[in-house]
């Protein structure tokens, strides 16, 4: 058991570096916190899936690609290493002007006193079916983020070795999947409790955070460091 637990924390911290910045997905799950929070749950569970989706992807394909590719493993993983890099600073520099916080939802109107029982009924059935179609719908607005996937693909491939067994690679998978849903359904709570009013501030240190964590990433797999001759 203790040998799946680096795996998983590794999954984890994965995980958390590709949920934590909040970019344009996450205040759009606030938004729809603030609306309803059965919708924002699913909608949650579908960036989440996503994220798990591309970890999976690029986890069965890392160590095929790692194992054609031994003789040059250590400039592989180097080049992932600045992949990643990239990102991070990427996402760093964005955070110095994070974009303000979209004005909330207006307040649906009051459905009058008179209106007949029969005109109310698909109204009041209509929520039942929103937390499926926001599900789809938030996987395919994440889906359409080519960085995770280039993110995951970066990882696992310079982690090929370390994921090729069948365990690992699920104690990974695991750990990515628990971390980014854990961290969208927090920000599903803190929507329902708050809104969009997040500090400027608070936003600002999800990006260092997250971004950090992936730069920290870069940095681990990156070493030892390939040599010439």
């Amino acid at each position: 058991m203790s040998e799946l637990m680096t795996p998983t924390l590794a999954g984890a911290a994965a995980g958390l570096g590709v949920a934590m910045p909040m970019g344009a997905m996450s205040v759009l799950l606030l938004q729809e916190a603030m609306r309803d929070r059965r919708t924002a749950v699913a909608a949650a569970a579908g960036i989440a899936a996503v994220d798990l989706g591309y970890a999976a992807l690029a986890t069965a394909l890392g160590p095929w690609v790692a194992s054609h590719i031994s003789p040059v493993e250590a400039w592989v993983r180097l080049a992932s290493a600045v992949i990643l890099l990239v990102i991070a600073a990427r996402g760093l520099a964005g955070a110095a002007s994070p974009a303000p916080a979209p004005a909330p939802a207006p307040a649906p109107a009051p459905t009058p006193a008179s209106a007949p029982a029969s005109a109310s009924a698909p109204a009041a059935a209509a929520p039942a079916a929103r937390p499926a179609k926001a599900f789809a719908r938030y996987v395919g607005l994440t889906a359409l983020n080519p960085t995770t996937a280039l993110y995951f693909a970066a990882l696992t491939t310079a982690q090929g070795a370390a994921l090729g067994t069948g365990p690992a690679g699920a104690a990974f998978l695991l750990g990515v999947g628990a971390a980014s849903l854990l961290w969208q359904q927090a920000l599903v709570t803190l929507g329902s409790l708050a809104g969009t009013r997040v500090p400027a501030g608070a936003r600002v240190w999800t990006f260092r955070l997250g971004y950090g964590l992936v730069a920290a990433y870069a940095l681990k797999i990156a070493f030892p460091l390939p040599t010439l001759g």
